[in-house]
């Protein structure tokens, strides 16, 4: 830290405020070691023995290169070196008591130019400020810590020979090692940490600094870990030096499609230029969806859609409380028919109440997907029963609901929102209005509830676009409340049964297309049945930075795709070969 130029030591009053603010931002746990592996080598032997020159500040530790930030000087005819610097060289704590340093039995007071050995005041010109840095005497430091201490006959090498500090009995022991000490750029550094107490208190807490899994620029970065027990001790820091060299084996993106979190953000800047697969349509069994989302944000009590199925069907219902009081939404089943009718809830996801908006979607999925619910209603002629009922919204907040029925006839369907106090009865639906859409958002019955299409990979990258309307067609429907057509953008609701073959030695991602989106799918890859949360934690917002969905094991995937509510369309799944050519593709994975 150079915070100013070299003052004069006879004016102490004038340095004083100055060299306060330097000891108080040098605080201890910030002195880590030297990028030399001075500390590190002190960490496994007795002592260190640091060779410095004058004017220099390459030296020497243990034998190794070692380089301080700041050279020795000689300064009134003594060879001076820089405290801290030195003191990070030799693996030796310094510590601020009272505004004055204190390494070993040597306390120094840069602010006077005054310094104490074992308690006894030093004779004057033992201590200098140059550049802002702390000097102190080479002779009276090795005096402070009962080192050895010898130098030239010119005066202008200097070796200090110190015992590796006894630290604080009580304190924790970071430790770790990597599996290298010189890796190539774009090589896993794979790292195994080993701390412990010298009472068996658990370790709490760590705190890396430096610490990266990969390095792509070639140089030398040192790594350390500080660690924290259960009764709130600190451990000195530990430090390791990795040098990064020689041929790169990997790319930034190559790296991520083998190493990344299912559900991270990778960084792709040429995603949008890869081409677009075709996809086939495939032959599978179809039923209606009712959608409800219009008025998405009901200012009062009314009937939001109401169509009638037989058979299957998927509801989608999405509204915000504009109330300005709680309220529920209700999705009301009637029989129709002369005969007793039952109503079966396959699978059902539900996100009530939040008002988050981003939560809606995605919460939604997961329920949907992991859903085991397999609920019957027996409707008699005639009968009304809630199908869903979602728990009481507060004003503003909102309901997503997605839920898979089967009837053994006709029944009428109705989405509601009632405010608190109105039961959910026959007498009360008919004297209702029916509340207009709001113009903005869509509701309407569509026949195409799943849409199966069928993939080949050919050729890598590629992207499959979703929710495009134009690659991926919208599908199409009617208001049954008004009798209007609609054209349901971005597919919400609409299962997509995607089957993808050629996917042996692939990485598939997610890349959002128009804004944010958090949602999930569902993947059967071989044996392996796994719904994917997407992104893993936060939103993924940006084309450039795909989420990592899979790495298949075998030669066909299928992918269960809902588009989520509350986020963006369109998306494209992005197929990427899982080792990029021209480097080295093998995999490194820890090995105990």
């Amino acid at each position: 830290m150079r915070f100013f130029a070299a003052p004069s030591l006879t004016s102490p009053r004038r340095l004083r405020p100055l060299l306060t603010a330097l000891l108080l931002t040098a605080a201890p746990a910030a002195w880590g070691a030297l990028p030399g592996g001075s500390a590190q080598a002190a960490q496994y032997v007795g002592s260190v023995q640091l060779t410095l020159n004058v004017d220099q500040t390459l030296g020497e530790a243990n034998g190794q290169p070692v380089t301080l930030p700041l050279p020795p000087r000689n300064v009134g005819g003594r060879l001076m070196v820089p405290l801290r610097e030195t003191a990070d060289a030799l693996a030796q704590p310094v510590t601020l008591v009272g505004g004055q340093l204190q390494i070993g039995q040597l306390m120094v007071n840069p602010a006077v130019g005054q310094a104490w050995l074992s308690g006894a005041a030093q004779e004057a010109g033992n201590v200098a400020v140059v550049g802002g840095a702390v000097y102190v005497s080479a002779r009276l430091l090795a005096d402070g810590l009962g080192a050895n201490f010898t130098a030239d006959g010119a005066g202008r090498s200097v070796t200090i020979t110190a015992l590796r500090s006894g630290g604080n009995p009580l304190a924790p022991q970071a430790r770790f090692s990597t599996d290298k000490v010189v890796y190539a750029p774009g090589e896993r550094v794979i790292y195994t940490e080993y701390p412990f107490d010298p009472d068996g208190a658990n370790i709490t807490a760590r705190r890396w600094s430096g610490k990266q899994d990969v390095f792509f620029q070639p140089g030398t970065y040192a790594v350390s870990l500080q660690v924290t027990n259960s009764r709130g001790v600190q451990s000195e820091p530990f430090t390791r030096t990795i040098r990064v060299q020689g041929a790169a084996v990997d790319t930034p993106l190559g790296y991520a499609l083998k190493y990344s979190e299912l559900g991270d953000a990778i960084s792709d800047p040429q995603v949008l230029s890869y081409p677009t697969v075709v996809a086939q349509p495939a032959e599978r069994e179809n039923f209606p969806l009712l959608f409800s989302d219009s008025p998405e944000a009901p200012s009062q009590s009314g009937v939001l859609y109401q169509d009638t199925v037989a058979g299957r069907a998927r509801l989608l219902a999405y509204h915000l409380n504009a109330l300005g009081k709680p309220a529920r939404l209700y999705v009301m089943a009637r029989n129709v028919e002369a005969r007793p009718v039952q109503v079966r809830t396959e699978r059902q996801g539900e996100t009530a109440p939040t008002r988050v908006e981003g939560q809606l979607g995605q919460v939604t999925l997961l329920d949907y997907f992991a859903s085991t619910a397999d609920h019957t209603l027996t409707l008699a002629p005639g009968e009304f029963a809630a199908v869903y009922a979602s728990p009481t919204l507060s004003a503003g907040s909102g309901v997503n609901v997605l839920q898979d029925l089967t009837t053994t006839g006709r029944v009428e369907l109705t989405f509601l929102m009632l405010e608190d106090g109105l039961p959910p009865t026959l007498q009360v639906l008919q004297q209702l209005p029916y509340l207009p859409a709001d113009g903005r958002h869509q509701r309407g019955t569509f026949p195409e509830a799943v849409r199966a299409l069928r993939v080949n990979l050919t050729r890598l990258p590629a992207r499959l676009v979703i929710g495009d309307g134009l690659v991926d067609p919208a599908i199409t429907g009617v208001d049954r409340l008004t009798g209007q057509p609609m054209r349901l953008s971005g597919n919400y609701g609409v299962l997509y049964d995607l089957e993808i073959n050629g996917t042996a030695g692939t990485a598939v991602a997610l890349s959002p297309r128009g804004g944010l989106y958090r949602g999930a799918m569902n993947i059967q890859d071989g044996t392996v049945n796994q719904t994917t949360k997407l992104p893993r934690t936060g939103n993924a917002i940006a084309p450039n930075q795909p989420v990592l969905l899979w790495r298949p094991a075998t030669n066909r995937l299928n992918i269960d795709f809902v588009p989520a509510s509350g986020s963006s369309l369109p998306v494209s799944l992005v197929f990427y070969p899982a080792r990029l050519p021209g480097l080295d593709g093998a995999v490194k994975t820890y090995q105990p």
